[in-house]
């Protein structure tokens, strides 16, 4: 949230490699989309945005409409720029979302976290020139590991979403995605120091893009 973002960024000072985004999750646009002015007087203060997105899940989609204002309001402030990166919510709404992104090209790079689309819409993410984020949960549903296989192999990208995403009921931390660089191991048919080579070369594309 905007109004949480001042605090982030003391509790992170001085933590190399840790960035701290602004963004504005889609499960709580109807509560705090009066923070949109703040998210402008702040979007200029780091690279990194999200997360934000869309929700249509039980119980967040009668709020469809206040995510839509909010997802689409950030997308064309990032579109003043030239250097963001975004991460994105897409569930249950993954064609709109992908719309969106058709409609505000220039908004930035997007990663779309946790995606669960048809193996069509992987391919559309993919002309769109999104990145996929993926973590050690997602390795417990069948479906996410189907959509997993779909990725490219260049846009897939390491995710821990802890300490909300839980695995055996214990909180993730970054250590805990080596999970996923042992399967993408196994289903790439690499060796894990491949993938790890792979995942680098990824993640320096994915912020040197302009």
């Amino acid at each position: 949230m905007p109004s949480a973002f001042e605090g982030t960024v003391q509790l992170t000072s001085g933590i190399k490699h840790c960035k701290t985004a602004l963004g504005l999750h889609p499960q709580l646009a109807h509560l705090r989309k009066n923070e949109l002015a703040l998210f402008d007087r702040l979007v200029d203060r780091t690279r990194y945005i999200g997360e934000i997105g869309l929700d249509s899940s039980k119980g967040y989609r009668e709020h469809f409409d206040d995510q839509l204002e909010v997802f689409t309001h950030i997308l064309k402030n990032c579109e003043m720029f030239d250097d963001k990166i975004l991460t994105i919510h897409s569930l249950n709404a993954t064609g709109e979302v992908l719309e969106q992104l058709r409609l505000h090209p220039k908004a930035g790079v997007p990663i779309l976290h946790w995606f669960l689309g048809t193996k069509k819409q992987v391919q559309e993410a993919v002309d769109l020139g999104c990145f996929f984020s993926i973590g050690p949960a997602m390795l417990n549903s069948a479906r996410a590991k189907k959509v997993i296989s779909w990725i490219p192999q260049d846009r897939v990208l390491l995710e821990t979403d802890g300490p909300f995403a839980k695995v055996a009921g214990n909180i993730l931390f970054p250590s805990s995605v080596g999970t996923v660089t042992e399967y993408l191991a196994e289903i790439w048919y690499k060796n894990k120091a491949s993938v790890i080579e792979q995942l680098s070369v990824n993640l320096k594309c994915l912020t040197s893009v302009r």
